[in-house]
């Protein structure tokens, strides 16, 4: 059976101000492309198909389009699930109806828990639909006190499957969930994952989901797999912050045998990549017109008056500028040390601005005024 597995689409999402639909848009239009060529037996969508619980309307629109282009034009099964940036109630809207249709939506896990059953010439796959939901809901749907963490509740939802599951069928299961190679602490892939819960009461053990044939994850936006290779994150489609600078954003497409499975990773192309650009504002401003969304640092040594005006003469979709300094260290000729702007005092920020206005150092008598003035002024706010 092949499968096209996607998630974190996070439909709706604003990134430093600029709504990302038409980026979206862009690759789920690529998505699509690759559904029509290839014919999947079924599209998975794993979670967090919005950005929040209630999305604008050109999101909701955007999916609207998608699931009927997939459902009705190309007749591909798609299987969705919620996710923690997802409202549930909203998710599970019409399910019945859109079932009759081959569009199976999982908002809040329904107990007890039927598998969505497909065919193929090797027989039936079994696929377990788990959306997120927070452990107490679990505990109080299970009726089980000791689920208290995401670690139990999951434990729960396998034992309760496993229990019940037909053993001549394949099974995959649909996640989402921070999932780690034995449950340990780890770190988010990037800076727009919401975190699931305080301290470690969030990650689930991989050990618990090897049972099944293929575990098909969302929430981790980086595509990897986790203790075995058939345990997967497919990733988000596009890069939603500049942590995610690095990662390939795709999609897997996997083969699932009755004797093993074979996993693709398929790149899809952004209209605007997001990237991180360095250099002085006159190294800048000699670029070519690029209209990536990129961060920029700057490093003159001075501060630069009006920086984003400028830097959006060459990159228009610039998002976010912040400026590098260079203090010198007490040995001569050592190399700069470079700090953030926020990392500098008062003193001398002002400095630096006095003379980038002026054109002349900032004299001793100045710098005791302004020393006097600042002094005051947290007294005054009660720092």
């Amino acid at each position: 059976m092949k499968i096209f597995h996607t998630a974190d689409w996070h439909l709706g999402k604003l990134v430093q101000g600029v709504y990302m639909t038409e980026e979206q848009a862009y690759v789920l239009e690529q998505f699509i492309e690759d559904v029509k060529r290839e014919q999947p037996d079924v599209v998975i969508i794993a979670g967090d198909l919005y950005d929040r619980a209630i999305p604008p309307t050109e999101a909701v629109e955007l999916l609207n389009r998608t699931l009927e282009r997939l459902v009705l034009e190309l007749e591909v099964p798609v299987l969705a699930i919620a996710g923690n940036h997802d409202s549930p109630d909203r998710i599970d809207f019409a399910v019945k109806l859109m079932e009759r249709n081959k569009l199976y939506m999982s908002g809040q896990l329904r107990y007890p828990i039927e598998p969505v059953v497909l065919n193929d010439e090797a027989g039936e796959v079994h696929f377990y639909l788990v959306p997120y939901a927070d452990p107490a809901m679990i505990r109080h749907l299970l009726g089980n006190d000791n689920i208290r963490s995401h670690q139990e509740a999951m434990e729960a939802i396998v034992q309760h499957i496993v229990e019940r599951w037909d053993p001549t069928a394949r099974h995959v299961l649909i996640g989402h969930a921070f999932v780690t190679a034995y449950g340990e602490a780890a770190s988010n892939t990037s800076d727009s994952e919401r975190p699931l819960a305080i301290g470690g009461a969030e990650h689930v053990s991989a050990e618990l989901l090897k049972i099944f044939n293929y575990v098909a994850l969302g929430h981790l936006h980086q595509a990897h797999y986790v203790g075995a290779e058939h345990i997967r994150y497919a990733g988000s489609p596009l890069k939603y912050s500049i942590s995610e600078e690095k990662h390939q954003k795709g999609y897997l497409i996997v083969e699932l045998g009755t004797s093993g499975i074979e996993i693709e990773k398929v790149l899809l192309a952004a209209r605007r990549d997001m990237r991180r650009v360095t250099g002085t504002m006159a190294e800048i401003e000699r670029h070519r017109r690029n209209e990536d969304y990129v961060y920029v640092t700057l490093t003159d040594e001075n501060p630069v008056l009006f920086p984003m005006e400028k830097i959006r003469a060459v990159y228009p979709n610039a998002m976010h500028v912040d400026r590098m300094a260079h203090r010198p260290t007490s040995q001569i000729d050592a190399d700069a040390i470079s700090v953030t702007k926020q990392e500098l005092m008062p003193l001398e920020l002002f400095r630096a601005f006095y003379q980038e206005v002026r054109g002349i150092e900032l004299s001793k008598e100045k710098e005791e005024l302004f020393a006097q003035a600042y002094e005051q002024l947290v007294k005054e706010a009660g720092e």
